[in-house]
């Protein structure tokens, strides 16, 4: 019988290795998977190199992973924030490796990560310093860069309900970096608020199929001091 559901986070996350690729959904704070960030300090893992759209906020999620000194390379869009203190200070003090991708590149080297796209060419970045070293061509009269896929070890992602399967959707803006990152990655790991009876959700609401899944996790809704819920999407 196919059960993806595991236990707690810290089962999940015991197979990840020092040196793997996280990949690690999220836009700004919408989406970020907190509980499987701080799981993954608590187990201990080092020397990672992360994939985010940004370079963490504050000290909680992908900035305490960060503060935790775990991470040697970091690959993303925005590396700055209002609150992206800890990573300024990191790579400040070249403490960390960053790898600037514009963020259309990020989300179509990851989508052809899971496609099984060896390269592609994107005008994005030519004749720029993100373009330097790079394979160019002109086609068509445009010049284009030539771009590889980003693959994970292992993915991160957040979503709103799950079965055992592994069959996942999201809530709104959650979804973001989520879908393609679980097809990019060797193992994906993610969490749900809700976890459904085979047959209860609708296949055509399906985003991240099972077979795209290792281990799903339920994690509570975190509640606010107003007495509501901290809605992360």
């Amino acid at each position: 019988m196919i059960n993806k559901i595991a236990l707690s986070v810290a089962d999940a996350l015991a197979g990840v290795q020092d040196g793997s690729t996280v990949l690690i959904g999220g836009f700004g704070t919408a989406g970020n998977p907190n509980e499987l960030i701080d799981g993954l300090i608590a187990q201990g893992a080092r020397d990672l190199t992360v994939v985010n759209n940004n370079a963490g906020n504050g000290e909680a999620g992908l900035a305490a992973l960060l503060k935790a000194g775990r991470v040697r390379k970091l690959i993303c869009s925005f590396p700055r924030q209002a609150d992206s203190h800890v990573f300024d200070a990191l790579y400040r003090s070249k403490r960390i490796e960053l790898e600037l991708v514009p963020q259309g590149n990020l989300a179509e080297r990851l989508r052809a990560a899971g496609a099984g796209i060896g390269a592609f060419f994107c005008p994005t970045a030519y004749g720029t310093e993100l373009a330097r070293g790079k394979e160019t061509r002109e086609i068509n009269g445009r010049q284009y860069v030539l771009e590889y896929p980003i693959h994970g070890d292992v993915a991160l992602v957040k979503a709103e309900r799950g079965d055992r399967w592994g069959n996942l959707t999201y809530r709104k803006s959650a979804r973001n970096f989520g879908p393609v990152m679980a097809t990019a990655a060797k193992l994906t790991l993610a969490t749900v608020h809700e976890i459904v009876e085979l047959g209860a959700l609708d296949p055509e609401s399906i985003v991240t199929p099972g077979i795209h899944v290792g281990f799903v996790v339920q994690v509570a809704r975190v509640a606010t001091q107003a007495g509501g819920f901290k809605m992360s999407a």
